[in-house]
């Protein structure tokens, strides 16, 4: 009789099953990403200067506020919600601003919380074609956020081409002016990004001028399609100008006492510059707009002059057509029916009838 298993086997088993189960649920869970994945750069600035070494969010606001003096500026790049609820709690961010942090999509605004800004920047880059009348894309956008309080700036970038590298290494290299502390930070980044909007604006109004010329060219070849894709991409640009123009200003006229007087007059003259952008956008769409009903324009007279034309040909046609139709009736008493030349003299009647409605049409430019 064979023996039955014993317990202890039978609890083995079961242990190696569930140890195999716990590796496979394992292996399928996704792997938590630390938050230095996302983190771009981390500095503490007093006095100026940036101070040496690398540091976490919490070891350098633990500096700045051991020290009562400098700021802390973080910048991330595209954190999620997990990532970011580090930061935001080290710093008391506001939940809706870390919502609007991590989801993007925003259009410029400035809003306070308490004694915080959170401010969002719509970021634009060319993106360059062979031409305008076969481009795809001409404008790439991406987003800025910036959290700013008195003591630390967190910036949120969404998007490859909105990069704030340069902004800070010109601050370094200007310790007068880092010296003022946050609000000089964001004023970098706010004319930063207006400096790029005027820098794409220049690169479009080549464009336009371009597709201008081709329109009223001979043979262009620039259909009304390519027009209107320019104009949504005028479009996308506008979308992030335009919406900045009131939380400039608002900082401008000392919205906030997060921004000192000195630094006010710097965001007047990036409201300055903001303005110009704004008149050549909205040039842009009414020179656009223009070229649209040139060229519809264009197709009307091309399909009037085709519809003269086939209407003299066929006023042409219509002569031995009448006159073939006239003498295919079956009379005996027909005009010239039996006579020798009767079939000559009806062709060449046909031939002259036809000869003149064309010289007739051909010198009032029908043909």
């Amino acid at each position: 009789m064979p023996s039955l298993p014993s317990f202890g086997g039978l609890s083995g088993f079961r242990g190696r099953s569930a140890v195999r189960a716990r590796r496979t649920e394992s292996a399928r869970a996704p792997l938590p990403v630390p938050l230095s994945a996302y983190v771009v750069d981390c500095g503490v600035y007093v006095d100026g200067s940036r101070l040496p070494g690398r540091w976490t969010h919490t070891d350098a606001v633990d500096e700045v506020r051991k020290r009562r003096e400098g700021f802390v500026w973080i910048g991330l790049h595209e954190p999620d919600e997990e990532q970011i609820q580090g930061v935001a709690e080290t710093f008391g961010l506001h939940e809706l601003a870390v919502e609007d942090a991590v989801h993007a999509h925003q259009r410029p605004k400035l809003d306070r919380y308490d004694d915080m800004l959170f401010m969002v920047f719509k970021t634009v880059r060319y993106v360059q074609n062979e031409s305008p009348s076969t481009a795809n894309e001409i404008v790439e956008s991406g987003e800025i956020m910036v959290f700013l309080g008195r003591d630390f700036v967190i910036t949120v970038r969404h998007g490859n081409h909105s990069g704030l590298a340069v902004v800070r290494k010109q601050l370094e290299n200007d310790p007068d002016k880092l010296r003022i502390g946050p609000a000089a930070v964001l004023h970098s980044i706010a004319d930063h990004v207006v400096d790029n909007y005027l820098d794409v604006t220049s690169k479009i109004e080549s464009d336009i001028d371009q597709m201008e010329a081709l329109v009223f060219a001979p043979r262009g070849g620039v259909s009304s399609d390519q027009i209107y894709l320019m104009k949504r991409e005028v479009l996308e640009l506008r979308r992030a100008v335009m919406p900045l123009a009131v939380p400039l200003r608002r900082l401008a006229e000392g919205y906030t006492p997060l921004i000192p007087e000195q630094v006010r007059s710097y965001f007047r003259d990036v409201d300055d510059h903001l303005t110009e952008v704004s008149e050549r956008v909205m040039n842009f769409d009414e020179l656009l707009t223009t070229l649209v009903n040139a060229v519809l324009a264009t197709i009307t007279l091309q399909q009037n002059g085709d519809m003269r034309k086939i209407t003299s040909w066929a006023a042409i046609i219509s002569v031995p057509t009448m006159v073939v139709g006239v003498y295919g009736m079956n009379f005996d008493y027909m005009p010239e029916l039996h006579w020798r030349f009767g079939y000559p003299l009806v062709i060449a009647v046909i031939l002259l009838g036809c000869l003149a409605l064309y010289r007739i049409f051909r010198r009032n430019r029908w043909l």
